[in-house]
C-alpha cells in the first residue's frame, strides 16, 4: 500500500499552518505581463562619474591563505581594461554568496594567493567599452564575474572590470542592493534549466525573447570550449528528453539559508515553462514564499525518508527532472526519488546538483553539472540572458529574494560572511555596500 500524509489546498491567502506535503491550486504562472506598465527608465547617475579617474590605487579585499579572514588592502592597484568589450565599474553594492565563504573555509576554487573575490555586484559605469554596447558612462548597472581566475572582475574592491555581455542595467524601480543580491542565482538558474535539461523558457515580457540555451550550446563547436565544460555540448540532454509542458520537476532546499536567491529563481522559471514544481524545503519557514512563487507541490525536508516517499508518489514514480540546491547527500536522496527507466527505455531522467553529485552512476538517470563558464567565455549567451533579466526586472515580473544590507564597507564583509556561515541569513540575501573613494 503506498503512503498517506495530510495535504490541505493552498491559495495565495491562506491559514499559516502548513504540513509536512502542501499542494497548491495555484496552477498558473507569473501574471501576464501584458498587465504590466511596459514603460522602463533605468538609473543613471553622471554625478558620480568624473572624467575617467585620477586614482591608480584603490581598496580591495583580499585573502592571503586558505581558512583565513579577507584582509583590507587600500593601496591595491585598480584593474584596467584590455578589451573592447570590456568596461570599468566603481562598485557601490557587493552581493554575498555561499563560495565567498566556502572558498576560504575549504580551500576551494581559489586558483592563487593573495585571492580576490566576489561574484556579484553593483555600480555605475565610468568607463564605457570601445566597442558599440549598450551601456555607456554613468549607467548604473550588476556585473556578475564567474571569471573567478580574473582578479579585474571580482566584486570585492573599489573598482572592478567587466564585460558589457555580462552585465545589465538596474531599473529605477529596482535598487543596486537588490540587484547585486541575484546575478549568480539567476544565471545559475538559467543554465541548470535551460542548458542542463533543456527547458524552453517563456518569454514573460513582450518583444523580449528569453535565451535558448539548448540550441546555442547545439550550434557551437566542440573543439572551442574547455574541456571541463564541453560536455555541455558533447553530452547535452537529448530533444526526446527535454521536459514538456506539465512534466515534474522537483527542487530539493529551494529556500534554503544557502542557496535561497537560486531556489526562488529556479520555481519562477520552471513555471514560467509550463512545468510543475515540487519543492523539498523548510516549509515552516519558506512554504508561504514558495507557494507565493508558484511552487505546486512542498515537502518539508526535515524528514527526509518521508521526502523521497511523498516524491514517488505524488509523480506517480514519473519524476525524470531534479535539481538539488544543497550538496551531494541530497542530490542522492533526489535520485532516490526520481524515475530510473527500463533497459532500453527511449528517455532517460536527468539530475542537476549545484553544488556536487552522487559520485555512482545509475543506469538511466544522468548527472548534470552547470556549465556556468559558458557565461562570460560566449558573448552571445551571456549579453542573451543579461538582456533578459534586465527586462524581467524592468517589467517586474519576477520576484527577488528579501535582502539583508550589511555595514561597514569592505571591512564589514568579514563579520556579513560569519552570519552567513551560521545559518542566520534563513531564505535572505547579505549586500554590503561601499563607500568608495573619489
Amino acid at each position: 500500500m503506498g503512503a498517506t500524509w495530510n495535504i490541505w489546498p493552498l491559495f495565495r491567502r491562506r491559514k499559516s499552518t502548513l504540513s509536512s506535503a502542501v499542494l497548491s491550486e495555484n496552477k498558473d504562472p507569473a501574471p501576464s505581463p501584458q498587465a504590466k506598465d511596459t514603460s522602463t527608465t533605468y538609473r543613471h547617475d553622471l554625478a558620480a562619474v568624473k572624467d575617467g579617474i585620477a586614482l591608480t590605487q584603490q581598496a580591495a579585499l583580499l585573502l592571503q591563505g586558505p581558512k583565513e579572514k579577507y584582509t583590507l588592502k587600500k593601496d591595491h592597484e585598480i584593474p584596467q581594461v584590455t578589451a573592447e568589450q570590456e568596461m570599468l565599474i566603481r562598485v557601490s553594492v557587493v552581493g554575498l554568496n555561499p563560495i565567498d565563504w566556502k572558498a576560504p573555509d575549504y580551500n576551494f576554487g581559489i586558483p592563487s594567493f593573495p585571492f580576490l573575490c566576489g561574484r556579484d555586484l553593483a555600480g555605475v559605469v565610468i568607463q564605457a567599452p570601445t566597442a558599440p554596447s549598450h551601456l555607456k558612462v554613468g549607467d548604473v548597472v550588476s556585473s556578475v564575474s564567474t571569471d573567478y581566475r580574473d582578479y579585474r572582475k571580482a566584486a570585492f574592491q573599489e573598482y572592478a572590470v567587466t564585460t558589457d555581455f555580462n552585465a545589465w542595467r538596474i531599473p529605477t524601480r529596482s535598487s543596486p542592493e537588490h540587484a547585486a543580491s541575484i546575478g549568480v542565482a539567476f544565471i545559475t538558474s538559467v543554465f541548470a534549466l535551460g542548458a542542463c535539461l533543456g527547458v524552453t523558457f517563456s518569454a514573460m515580457v513582450p518583444d523580449i525573447a528569453a535565451p535558448k540555451l539548448f540550441e546555442q550550446l547545439s550550434s557551437l563547436d566542440p573543439e572551442n570550449i574547455p574541456e571541463d565544460v564541453r560536455g555541455a555540448v558533447t553530452d547535452r540532454i537529448a530533444e526526446s528528453d527535454r521536459p514538456k509542458a506539465g512534466d515534474w520537476i522537483a527542487i530539493w532546499g529551494g529556500t534554503s539559508s544557502c542557496s535561497s536567491a537560486t531556489g526562488y529563481m529556479a520555481v519562477q522559471l520552471a513555471k514560467s515553462a509550463g512545468l510543475r514544481v515540487v519543492c523539498v524545503a523548510d516549509i515552516a519557514k519558506h512554504g508561504a514564499r514558495l507557494v507565493n512563487l508558484g511552487a505546486d507541490l512542498l515537502i518539508d525536508r526535515l524528514d527526509t525518508d518521508r521526502a523521497v516517499t511523498i516524491l514517488r508518489e505524488v509523480t506517480g514514480g514519473q519524476l525524470r527532472f531534479g535539481v538539488d540546491t544543497v550538496g551531494k547527500e541530497t542530490a542522492t536522496l533526489l535520485r532516490a526519488a526520481m524515475k530510473v527507466p527500463a533497459e532500453g527505455a527511449r528517455q532517460d531522467s536527468h539530475l542537476v546538483g549545484l553544488t556536487g553529485l552522487p559520485k555512482d552512476i545509475i543506469e538511466g538517470i544522468t548527472h548534470h553539472s552547470v556549465p556556468i563558464k559558458l557565461f562570460h567565455l560566449i558573448p552571445e549567451i551571456g549579453s542573451g540572458i543579461m538582456l533578459w533579466l534586465e527586462e524581467l526586472v524592468a517589467h517586474d515580473v519576477i520576484a527577488t529574494p528579501e535582502v539583508d544590507v550589511a555595514r561597514g564597507g569592505l571591512e564589514g564583509v568579514n563579520d556579513a560572511l560569519d552570519t552567513m556561515r551560521r545559518g542566520s541569513t534563513s531564505g535572505r540575501r547579505v549586500v554590503v555596500p561601499l563607500e568608495v573613494q573619489q
